[in-house]
């Protein structure tokens, strides 16, 4: 038996389905109307044609307009912006390093939004005039590097417009002076940076601290034709394997910023600036720009997650599960031999340390590499400096590489000088890493315990000589002394 719908049952059916209409058709005036007492005139209509001004949480979000937007038909007075103010996270600063939370930039010059400048660091201890260290040259900033402005000054000074630079950005403030050299941009700029940067792991304790995130870019607004690189070619390509994802900018990308006419809004940045690092008072102790950041705390092994980075970039899985991560031979000892530069060991000594050397592997205490780092590849330089328990060699750039050697109880660097000869140089890098530091004089040696050091520099006559002498015997007692721990 069929059955079809009555006249009436339709009508009631067809009534039923318009009610949801009807009550759309009632409720989007008042929300339109309630929406309107809640915001204001101005807010209302921004909000209506820029929906993404609002947070997903219900809060309005009052930010300065982005360059990015192309809904240039919304706009707002400066008067209704709220300025992130800019912190410095954690403390994480000591003279010429300097990690700033929301930084603004507008025609090159920084401008730090504060209501309590009194809280803050004095602009001398951020950065300097960017010009080279010499005598009588006057690097005092000014206005035009730095300027602290309250959030009633930012609503005038730095216009409309905003360019956000979100993520971790490192900022090298400086000419290349002494940037073309792989001491100076790894052991100084770098590392100095990263210890800094890891003060905000702090208080955390290490084994639960979540990495820091790595920087998206390097910024360095003086230099131009990549004069930050060394000459022995050492620094880019260690730079694209410890932070492989970072772009290195120079002056144009600055001049870029400086030409956009808006304000540069950065998320994180540390600010480098050698000039600013030399007025700690450490800096007159050990004449390093690092000196004063062994003032500021980090995590144990800071420099941890910069090594793996860089071996898991260089190095292959099977060599890193082999020789580093579970090593099953012997510890070894890496002499790097000077003796084809200027500063070197007399030619006797240098034959009676290299027997001396081999005696101990002969005796199994120990393998033994005599490294000429100059013709060796990059990769063969990396593989034995992260295979290397010990390194030793006469004061000079090698002994840098002791940053990709692995920390331990017995890890170790053996610096030799001539006699009364004394820098800081490397055993400022063997503290940070956690490696024992020993100074050889000949037949004697200097070692400084942690919060004891070398009282001052020296560079007596035949420091960067060709007749260095060393007594082999007192190298290997050491080695000896560190390997039976």
């Amino acid at each position: 038996m069929s059955w079809a719908p009555s006249r009436t049952s339709s009508k009631i059916r067809a009534f039923r389905y318009s009610l949801p209409i009807l009550g759309v058709a009632i409720l989007f005036p008042l929300v339109l109307i309630l929406s309107y007492w809640s915001f204001g005139a101005t807010s209302f209509w921004r909000l209506i044609r820029n929906p993404a001004l609002h947070h997903s949480n219900g809060q309005h979000m009052n930010q300065p307009q982005s360059t990015l937007d192309l809904d240039l038909s919304v706009t707002e007075t400066a008067a209704t912006w709220d300025w992130q103010r800019t912190t410095i996270p954690n403390d994480a600063h000591v003279h010429g390093f300097t990690v700033f939370d929301n930084i603004y930039l507008r025609n090159g010059t920084f401008h730090v939004v504060t209501e309590e400048t009194a809280d803050l660091p004095p602009i001398e201890r951020l950065l300097s005039r960017p010009l080279e260290r010499k005598p009588g040259i006057d690097t005092t900033p000014t206005n035009e590097q730095l300027q602290f402005i309250t959030p009633g000054e930012a609503e005038s000074m730095l216009g409309t417009r905003l360019t956000h630079i979100q993520g971790f950005t490192v900022i090298v403030y400086d000419p290349s002076q002494f940037m073309k050299h792989f001491y100076h941009w790894f052991g100084e700029i770098i590392l100095g940076t990263w210890r800094v940067y890891s003060h905000l792991l702090l208080p955390q304790p290490s084994s639960t601290a979540s990495p820091l995130p790595f920087p998206q870019r390097f910024i360095l607004p003086f230099i131009s034709n990549e004069e930050w690189r060394d000459r022995s070619g050492m620094d880019g390509p260690l730079m694209r394997a410890a932070f492989p994802e970072a772009a290195i900018q120079q002056a144009t990308y600055w001049e870029d910023l400086k030409k956009l006419g808006t304000t540069v809004a950065f998320e994180r940045i540390i600010l480098v600036n050698r000039s600013a690092a030399h007025r700690h008072p450490f800096s007159g102790l050990w004449f390093k720009m690092i000196a004063g950041t062994m003032n500021i705390s980090a995590p144990q092994d800071f420099w941890n997650s910069v090594r793996m980075s860089l071996w898991r970039n260089i190095l292959t899985p099977e060599f890193i599960a082999y020789n580093i991560s579970n090593p099953s031979s012997l510890p070894l000892v890496t002499y790097i031999s000077r003796q084809g530069s200027g500063r070197r060991l007399t030619a006797e000594d240098h034959d009676a340390l290299i027997v001396a050397l081999g005696d101990l592997a002969i005796q199994g205490v120990c393998e033994v590499q005599i490294a000429v780092m100059e013709k060796m590849s990059l990769v063969e330089q990396i593989e034995l400096a992260s295979r290397s328990t010990i390194l030793l060699g006469v004061h000079g750039n090698g002994l840098a590489h002791q940053l990709w050697m692995p920390p331990s109880s017995r890890s170790t660097v053996i610096e030799i000088f001539i006699p009364n000869g004394y820098v800081f140089d490397y055993e400022i890098l063997a503290r940070n890493m956690g490696h024992r530091h020993y100074a050889v004089w000949n037949d004697t040696f200097l070692t400084y315990s942690e919060g004891t050091y070398h009282k001052e520099v020296k560079y007596p006559d035949g420091f960067h000589g060709k007749t260095i002498p060393v007594h082999a015997e007192t190298v290997t007692r050491i080695i000896r002394e560190r390997l039976a721990g």
